[in-house]
């Protein structure tokens, strides 16, 4: 693909109205620490009010619930059982909405939240019942926040969608948005893991998913608190491009990166959206074992 015409798919991204950002826990904490960085966090606020003062309908998709009970009660990253990792993400989403609602509030804008699981999807009076309480939320000019349900549904309950990268991609394709932002921390997509692999190159633009760019993904975060791999992301990719949505991976070191990317600026992995009205997103959430 020439300069020309990847500048030409880019500069499509300005004209994008209904779009969906992720966020995931290892752009939203210290690492050192474990604590919320609260300076990122009004960034990336003051970033989607952006959007929606332009008149772009805004939803994100935000990880950190569990991390942000386990540091309220001084537990470690590694504590993993499902009834105490339950109780972390009742104890965290509280807190974590609570700090997004202020943050939204000093721009001026609404936001709400949206807990979500794999019924929610496959269900279809349940999707249907969604697909209305986002629609109506979007009309108010409201923000929904969304994170899945982990009091309910943690990783290795049966109930989970799994991650909120694939989460993401499911809203997307559940309100028919027409662009999908995920926020990572890797710039976008690689022929092998850059953090290994020296020689591998950067893909600046995938017009086509076949499976030899599946192959690509990597189960590994790099991250002690996050949960979704570049596996977790093409999978993503599967849902956002045949649902008709373009979707961008970029790094959530500096949030900044929301506003270029919708200048139609060089940034991050861009995935060109190609409606096919045969996907069903419940059929792949089945047929996947998502």
């Amino acid at each position: 693909m020439s300069k020309t015409q990847e500048q030409e798919l880019r500069s499509k991204l300005k004209e994008r109205k209904r779009i969906v950002v992720k966020i995931g826990s290892s752009s939203l904490h210290h690492m050192s620490t474990g604590e919320l960085n609260l300076t990122k966090m009004e960034r990336l606020v003051r970033e989607l009010c952006e959007l929606r003062n332009q008149g772009k309908e805004v939803i994100l998709v935000s990880s950190g619930a569990i991390a942000v009970g386990k540091k309220t009660l001084n537990l470690t990253p590694g504590d993993s059982e499902i009834p105490l990792k339950q109780a972390c993400a009742a104890i965290g989403q509280a807190k974590l909405m609570m700090i997004y609602e202020r943050l939204f509030a000093e721009y001026n804008h609404l936001t709400a939240q949206i807990l979500m699981t794999k019924h929610t999807i496959v269900d279809q009076i349940n999707r249907t019942n969604a697909q209305n309480t986002f629609t109506q939320l979007l009309k108010l000019g409201v923000i929904p926040v969304v994170n899945e349900n982990d009091t309910v549904a943690v990783h290795e309950v049966e109930d989970t969608i799994g991650d909120n990268d694939f989460l993401s991609a499911v809203v997307c394709a559940l309100v028919d948005a027409d662009l999908l932002i995920l926020l990572s921390d890797i710039d976008g997509l690689y022929t092998d893991d850059p953090r290994e692999h020296k020689n591998a190159k950067f893909i600046d633009v995938v017009e086509h998913l076949d499976d030899n760019l599946m192959r690509m993904g990597k189960e590994s975060t790099g991250s002690a608190v996050g949960t979704g791999g570049m596996s977790a992301k093409l999978h993503a990719a599967t849902v956002a491009v045949n649902s008709g949505a373009d979707m961008v991976i970029a790094n959530g070191k500096d949030v900044a990166v929301i506003h270029k990317i919708m200048e139609g600026r060089k940034y991050g992995t861009l995935f060109v959206g190609k409606r096919d009205d045969r996907f069903k997103i419940a059929d792949y959430i089945i047929g996947t074992g998502k």
